[in-house]
C-alpha cells in the first residue's frame, strides 16, 4: 500500500464507527477448555465491498456451527488499520486474527512474542496452499500466518484511452513508457493516477525500478547488509526522475489517497486517468470507488512493469505480495480453527468469485472469474523471480523510511543519491 493493499486488498474508507472500537482493549474472552465462550476479535482490511460481506458471513457461518464462539468483526481502512495495530501491539495486546503481509513486520512480532507460532495446528492442511504465498509468513522455519491472497504489482491501462492517444500496444521498456506518458499527455488525457498522499503506491515505481535495474540480487544484499547506497539503487531514482519530469499524475495527487472518492482508485475507475501501478485488487477497487460502482469495465487491461535497457533484471521477476492473518499470541483456542475455515476450497472459491482475491489454496485457483485477475495469475505461474513489496518485506522503520523517501523523490525535495543515503541510514541501525 501498502499493498501498505494494498497494499494488498486495499479498501475505502472505515466506516465511521469502526475506529470507535478499538480502543477498548484487544484481551480475548477464553474459557480454560475448548468448549466454553470464547470470543475473537478479528481485525481487517476488506472494508468495503465486494468482500466486505463475504467476510461477515463467513463469520456469521461460522457462529452458528460453533454455539460457544463469538466473532467480533472490526473492518478497517487500511492506513487506520496499521495505526490502531501499532498501537495496540505496542501495549502487548494484539487482535486475535489480524491483517498481516508478513515479512520484515511479522518478524518484529514474533520477535515480541506477540503472535502465536502456529505451525503444529496448521500442519494437517498447509498443503493445500500454494508454498510460494507461505514464505512472507514463515519465520526461522515456523509458520506464523496464512495467507489467503496472492499477487503482483502491475500497470492497470484503459484501452480506450490508450487508443484515442495513438498507442497500439502497452509498453515493454521504459523507454517506451516514457513515450507513451508523452502521446497521452498530448492528447489531453492524463496518465497516471498516484495516491501521492498514502505515498506507498509510489514506492512501487523505485521498487520496480531497482528490481529491472539490479536485478533480485541487488535487493537480496540490501536486505543483507542494509547498504541502498549502491549505483543500481541510485540509478533507480534517476529512471524514475525522468518520469516524474514529465508530470504524467492527475492533478492534485499529492494530496490523493487510493481509495477515497477522488482517490488513485476512483481516478482509475471513473476514466479519468489512462494508468495506475497497482496490485491485483485494483479492478474491484477501481469499480468500487467509481461514481457508477462499476468502473470502466471491458475497457481495462494490465501489463507487467517494463525492462529497462541495459538492466540485469528479467521481465518476469514480479513485484508484490498478498493478503494473509497472524494469530495473537492469547488468542482463544477456536482462532486457527476458523483461520481454517477461511482457506476451506469452497469459502476460497466464494472469494475468489468476487474478483478481489487471487486464492492461495491450490483447489480454488480454477474459479477465478476475472479475466483481469486470470491474467495477473499467468503471469504469477510463469514468473522467474519474486519480491516482496519492499515497505513489507523489511523491518517498518525501513519500510517507513523507503515510502517517504521516495515521496520526497516525487515532490522534488530530495534527489535519488540523497533518498539512498537516508534510507541506508535507517537500515544500519537495525
Amino acid at each position: 500500500m501498502t499493498a501498505q493493499f494494498s497494499r494488498r486488498s486495499l479498501l475505502g474508507l472505515a466506516g465511521a464507527g469502526a475506529g470507535a472500537l478499538l480502543l477498548g482493549g484487544c484481551a480475548s474472552d477464553e474459557s480454560s477448555g475448548p468448549d466454553g465462550p470464547q470470543r475473537i476479535r478479528w481485525w481487517h482490511i476488506q472494508n468495503t465491498d465486494p468482500m466486505l460481506p463475504v467476510w461477515a458471513e463467513m463469520a456469521r457461518v461460522y457462529e452458528t456451527r460453533h454455539d460457544n464462539v463469538t466473532i467480533q468483526v472490526e473492518p478497517l481502512e487500511n492506513e487506520v488499520f496499521k495505526a490502531e495495530l501499532a498501537s495496540a501491539t505496542k501495549a502487548g495486546s494484539p487482535p486475535d486474527l489480524f491483517q498481516s503481509w508478513g515479512g520484515g513486520l511479522l518478524r518484529e512480532q514474533v520477535d515480541a512474542g506477540l503472535v502465536k507460532d502456529i505451525t503444529a495446528e496448521v500442519s494437517p492442511w498447509i498443503g493445500q496452499l500454494l508454498p510460494a504465498a507461505l514464505q512472507p509468513y514463515t519465520v526461522d522455519g515456523r509458520i506464523y500466518g496464512i495467507p489467503f491472497d496472492i499477487g503482483m504489482i502491475g500497470f492497470w491501462y484503459n484501452r480506450d484511452l490508450f487508443a484515442e492517444a495513438g498507442i497500439t500496444s502497452p509498453p515493454s521498456t521504459w523507454a517506451q513508457l516514457l513515450t507513451a506518458v508523452g502521446k497521452l499527455k498530448a492528447a489531453g488525457i492524463v496518465p497516471i493516477a498516484l495516491a501521492g498522499k498514502d505515498k506507498w503506491p509510489g514506492h512501487y515505481y523505485w521498487a520496480y525500478l531497482a528490481m529491472r535495474i539490479g536485478g533480485l540480487g541487488a535487493l537480496r544484499r540490501a536486505a543483507e547488509d542494509g547498504n541502498f547506497n549502491t549505483p543500481d539503487f541510485v540509478a533507480a531514482g534517476e529512471r524514475f526522475r525522468e518520469l516524474i519530469a514529465l508530470q504524467p499524475f492527475q492533478p492534485g495527487f499529492k494530496r490523493a489517497e487510493y481509495g477515497s472518492s477522488d482517490g488513485q482508485a476512483a481516478t482509475m475507475g471513473n476514466g479519468e486517468a489512462a494508468m495506475e501501478l497497482m496490485g491485483q485488487w485494483a479492478p474491484s477497487i477501481q469499480a468500487s470507488s467509481s461514481t457508477s460502482k462499476l468502473g470502466i469495465g471491458g475497457q481495462l487491461s494490465f501489463f507487467t512493469f517494463p525492462v529497462v535497457e541495459g538492466g540485469k533484471g528479467e521481465a518476469t521477476d514480479a513485484f508484490g505480495g498478498g493478503n494473509g492473518f497472524a494469530v495473537g499470541r492469547d488468542a482463544p483456542s477456536a482462532t486457527v480453527d476458523f483461520l481454517r475455515t477461511l482457506l476451506r476450497a469452497e469459502n476460497q472459491r466464494r472469494s475468489a468469485e468476487t474478483g478481489a482475491v487471487l486464492p492461495t489454496n491450490l483447489a480454488a485457483v480454477g474459479r477465478i472469474k476475472d479475466p483481469n485477475n486470470q491474467v495477473v495469475a499467468a503471469h504469477l505461474a510463469v514468473a522467474t523471480g519474486f519480491q516482496l513489496y519492499l515497505d513489507q518485506a523489511f523491518p517498518p522503520a525501513v519500510g517507513e523510511q523507503i515510502n517517504k523517501s521516495v515521496a520526497e523523490l516525487i515532490a522534488g525535495s530530495k534527489r535519488p543519491d540523497q533518498i539512498v543515503r537516508d534510507i541506508t541510514r535507517v537500515a544500519k541501525k537495525r
